[in-house]
């Protein structure tokens, strides 16, 4: 009989076990499910706000066309962007010639849309790597803290007072002019910006609840900085990327401008408007176009950084 009670309450434990093992795993289950949901529709969120901002969807509709003309601007006219017609001469805007052409008979139109290549892939390549090393360096500095943190910042701050603009001369200059080596200038010190944007927010983060829950599990430093922390920072980080991308765009203007950027027979919008303002009274079509597309995607991006910024903001929220 004491046998038989024994193996009842063996029975009767293992499947109060497994009861409770089994609720713990539903719990758990629901628990990420709903983290997944409230993630999802934190997003939707976002998405649903800013949808509601004209402005900012006016912005993103003028970025989405200047991308895509970029893509297939040349290819519409069957003029070489390259190619000499000194018989074609600054011809005034045409049928023919949609943008008119230059002193050397190039088709401004194609022109205007392989400088609008290069101006891009030099704003989208420099702001993404400056968002690697800015997010990796300022999530350090922010989490570590302490003496190593303050060191951190101190080699920030001095590398971010010497001119951004200097080091991508003095950069180009020594080094060949070329898109890899503009790319490189500003890759120097455009990082910084970024990483102080991560520290404050890392700052702020990792005196947080889940944080010390998860320290106290035995999470490794590493991962609650890249699980934990640097995910609840992506709206600031954002938002940094979208002013990121036009002023590499400037910067890769001023430099081409001033005969330090990409070298003929490429096409890039600062060297146009350096040619067209020697003609500008005779011939003004030859500045205006390149000087339109770089107000207009400066003007852009604003439009929509501005909206990104108040659609993640959650204080804004109705």
């Amino acid at each position: 009989m004491t046998l038989h009670n024994q193996n009842t309450a063996a029975a009767e434990l293992e499947l109060a076990l497994t009861t409770e093992h089994f609720q713990k795993a539903v719990v758990d289950h629901h628990d990420a499910e709903a983290i997944e949901r409230a993630s999802t529709s934190a997003w939707k969120d976002v998405w649903y706000r800013l949808s509601r901002n004209w402005t900012a969807m006016t912005g993103l509709c003028i970025l989405t066309a200047l991308i895509v003309m970029a893509i297939i601007g040349p290819w519409l006219t069957p003029y070489d962007f390259s190619k000499n017609d000194l018989m074609s001469t600054s011809l005034a805007p045409s049928e023919k010639h949609w943008f008119g052409t230059d002193d050397l008979g190039r088709d401004m139109f194609a022109r205007t849309w392989m400088g609008a290549r290069i101006s891009l892939i030099v704003g989208f390549a420099a702001a993404f790597i400056n968002l690697i090393i800015g997010v990796i360096y300022g999530g350090i500095m922010g989490y570590v803290g302490g003496r190593i943190g303050d060191i951190m910042n101190k080699i920030s701050e001095i590398i971010y007072s010497i001119p951004d603009l200097l080091v991508a001369i003095l950069l180009v200059v020594v080094f060949e002019p070329s898109l890899l080596t503009i790319i490189l200038a500003f890759c120097l010190t455009g990082w910084i910006n970024m990483s102080w944007i991560v520290r404050g927010q890392i700052i702020q983060l990792k005196n947080q609840e889940y944080v010390l829950a998860s320290r106290s599990l035995g999470a490794s430093g590493m991962r609650i900085l890249f699980r934990h922390l640097l995910p609840n920072t992506l709206g600031p980080i954002i938002v940094m990327l979208t002013m990121a991308v036009p002023a590499a765009i400037f910067g890769e203007a001023v430099l081409s401008f001033l005969g330090l950027g990409v070298q003929l027979p490429a096409a890039s919008w600062g060297t146009m408007i350096n040619d067209g303002t020697k003609v500008m009274l005779l011939y003004p079509w030859r500045m205006l176009f390149p000087a339109i597309m770089i107000s207009l995607t400066m003007l852009a991006f604003n439009m929509f950084g501005d909206g990104l910024r108040d659609a993640l903001d959650p204080k804004l929220k109705k």
